[in-house]
């Protein structure tokens, strides 16, 4: 269940194997470019990003990997103060719950945006990002030894399907590994194609745990 009540404080949604788990893969929903509203349980991004993850949750306790999705405070990325912030204060509660077992972050769009913001906690393994919002001031050097996938689709309209493949190939730079994956002819919210993008985000957060 969430920490805290919605648009007070961010929260967590936990799916928790059983005993102390070997890793954590938290999940970082989508957003807009500028909102103040709360999140709460209407918001369509953050119920996306919960069915993907309970979709992945069954595999993730056979091998001793917890779940955890946060809810931001807000919906919008307003200049991306709000969800670093709130993706910072998630790592720091896994640390503060379950001590240095690694983290892979597990973002959709401004979640993905986020995670590549926050990928220089120490706990963090690295990073699977569905259809990533990649601006110009989106860092590489917070993959500094991590490990990254980026996935995008062809048909997406609201983020760049060239922008991903270009901060993929910038990142070999100093990631231990970067790879993009091609998602065809798919758009931008995992709704149509929902199967392969599950399937990815399970087999690629479990595998950058191993």
């Amino acid at each position: 269940m969430p920490s805290a009540a919605a648009g007070t404080s961010p929260g967590l949604t936990r799916l928790d194997a059983p005993g102390v788990p070997r890793g954590v893969v938290l999940a970082l929903h989508g957003g807009r470019p500028r909102s103040r509203r709360r999140v709460d349980g209407r918001s369509a991004s953050w119920r996306l990003m919960l069915g993907l993850t309970r979709a992945l949750a069954q595999q993730a306790e056979r091998e001793a990997v917890s779940v955890w999705t946060l809810r931001y405070r807000h919906r919008g990325w307003n200049g991306g103060v709000d969800p670093i912030e709130d993706a910072r204060w998630a790592l720091a509660e896994v640390r503060r719950e379950l001590g240095e077992v690694p983290v892979v972050l597990l973002g959709h769009s401004m979640g993905a945006r986020a995670a590549l913001h926050v990928a220089d906690d120490p706990v963090v393994a690295g990073v699977v990002a569905l259809a990533p919002w990649i601006e110009g001031d989106t860092p590489v050097d917070t993959l500094t030894g991590r490990r990254l996938v980026a996935a995008h689709g062809r048909r997406d309209r609201l983020t760049s399907y060239a922008a991903t493949r270009a901060y993929v190939d910038r990142a070999t730079a100093v990631a231990r590994s970067a790879r993009f994956v091609d998602m065809g002819d798919l758009g931008h919210y995992l709704i149509r194609g929902h199967a392969r993008w599950a399937e990815l985000a399970r087999s690629e957060s479990l595998r950058l745990l191993a």
